[in-house]
């Protein structure tokens, strides 16, 4: 089946990464400060079409430079704060931001490729189906955590990329948000 023939509609989730997905990703370092943070081309926008088109919106982002001490979950409510209102000025949502804290040597629950984030969403937002979610990411450890929740996956990266946990390759999100205008009209 391809991605338009799955007959979405609010009955579905998005789940997405956030650095290098939402915003651009800073090589060898973390954003830490609201300067530091940047939307992607075409982000806002491509939010406000998933927004009009699933029902649940979820960020789900491995964020170890807290546990690193680089910085603080405070400085991360900041920066978090800032991407929920920008997309809402486009006429986007996102229904809520998860984190993980925790050293990627801790395997903890809740870092991906766990699903630990995806859990506490399903448990918060009792709707949410993971036969009826797809996680956008652009690591292999997000489309491992997609693939451990039964998601469909969607791999963001500038080539084409194949591999037996993506289900999906664009090259932005604002091209998967693209398709998706382009096949539901």
């Amino acid at each position: 089946m391809t991605l338009k023939h799955l007959s979405i509609d609010k009955s579905w989730s998005l789940f997405l990464d956030r650095d290098g997905v939402i915003n651009k990703k800073l090589e060898d370092d973390y954003v830490k400060t609201l300067p530091e943070f940047e939307f992607i081309e075409g982000v806002p926008e491509a939010m406000k079409l998933f927004t009009d088109t699933f029902g649940k919106i979820i960020v789900v982002t491995n964020q170890q430079g807290i546990g690193k001490g680089v910085y603080t979950a405070n400085e991360l409510s900041i920066i978090h704060h800032y991407m929920v209102d920008e997309i809402e000025k486009h006429g986007g949502k996102i229904d809520k931001v998860y984190f993980s804290p925790h050293l990627a040597a801790d395997n903890h629950h809740w870092r991906k490729p766990n699903i630990g984030m995806a859990l506490q969403a399903k448990e918060d937002f009792k709707d949410i189906d993971f036969n009826k979610s797809i996680i956008v990411g652009d690591s292999m450890s997000d489309m491992e955590f997609g693939r451990k929740a039964g998601m469909i996956t969607v791999f963001i990266h500038p080539e084409k990329i194949t591999d037996d946990k993506i289900d999906y390759c664009f090259e932005s999100l604002s091209d998967l948000a693209s398709f998706f205008f382009q096949t539901t009209k």
